[in-house]
């Protein structure tokens, strides 16, 4: 009998992870498919302890996208559900699968990730939340694209697909070392100028170049790469929004910020993010318009 759901993951080296990410869907009982891209640690016998069919896949070529697609030819689930070994499925949420699983195949389901980062050197932990699809009909035309920050949203949508919202939660935790996440900032950024090279149509690739220069710092970088965005996308509202506020808060100049935001909303009136940046615009021009206040003891 075919299974609900397929597990899909791609790891190397995560021996002290893949346990609880693997104990947090085995009440699901799902397949488990898994490619590993070299480990040299008990990643796949403990992978294999846990019932998952475990495929090498040589990564001497970063391509992550290619990696994931291995393991998604070889599952054999109605559904696929992707995690990463330093994450768990929320244990709470559990019970709002089943019902997506009954749905419609011709659905992609964002999953809300809330990522707790702990700083290698200070100790501390911080948490963001962000959204990604991970769970999807195993279709043979739903794959994923891009060497890296791989996504599957395109392939979905391309195909006449629909992309939907859950409150189904995955936990992420992770350590961070500043000096190793800025090698593979730059890494990363090498490997998007080379798919942008052998793919210059496909835009999407510079909204990840954009977030690797601002990560970096590097905000002369990601401006420019946030002017191309929005000259390629001049219908879009939230590339205008986003050129506009590296024009307001990293490389200022508040006369294309204005322009940008008032496209913003030109495309999307009432677009609250753009009004609320207009305001800070507006404080910002009214506040350099006034005179420095007279030093503390000076006369006139």
């Amino acid at each position: 009998m075919r299974p609900a759901l397929s597990l899909c993951m791609i790891v190397r080296n995560e021996e002290r992870n893949l346990p609880a990410c693997l104990a947090s869907v085995r009440p699901l009982s799902p397949e488990i498919v898994i490619v590993d891209t070299g480990s040299t640690d008990a990643t796949p016998r403990i992978a294999a302890d846990h019932g998952a069919s475990v495929f090498a896949f040589d990564f001497s070529f970063v391509d992550f996208a290619a990696a994931r697609n291995h393991g998604l030819a070889r599952a054999t689930g109605r559904w696929i559900l992707v995690l990463d070994a330093d994450e768990t499925l929320d244990s709470a949420t559990l019970p709002l699968l089943e019902p997506l699983l009954a749905g419609p195949a011709d659905t992609g389901f964002y999953l809300e990730r809330h990522n707790h980062a702990c700083d290698a050197v200070t100790t501390l932990t911080t948490t963001k939340l962000d959204h990604a699809v991970r769970l999807f009909p195993n279709r043979p035309e739903y794959r994923y694209r891009g060497r890296v920050h791989e996504t599957v949203d395109a392939s979905i949508l391309a195909t006449g697909g629909r992309l939907a919202t859950t409150a189904i939660r995955i936990q992420h935790s992770f350590a961070t070392d500043p000096e190793s996440r800025r090698r593979r900032n730059h890494r990363y950024i090498g490997i998007l100028k080379e798919e942008l090279a052998a793919h210059p149509d496909d835009d999407s690739r510079l909204d990840f170049l954009a977030a690797e220069y601002h990560q970096l710092e590097m905000y002369a970088e990601a401006t420019a790469v946030a002017e191309r965005i929005a000259l390629l996308r001049p219908n879009d509202a939230r590339a205008h929004l986003f050129a506009g506020v590296y024009h307001l808060l990293y490389q200022p100049d508040l006369l294309r910020a204005r322009a940008d935001f008032l496209r913003a909303l030109e495309l999307r009136p009432g677009y609250p993010e753009a009004l609320s940046f207009l305001h800070r615009l507006d404080e910002t021009e009214n506040s350099a318009s006034q005179p420095d206040p007279p030093a503390p003891g000076a006369t006139y």
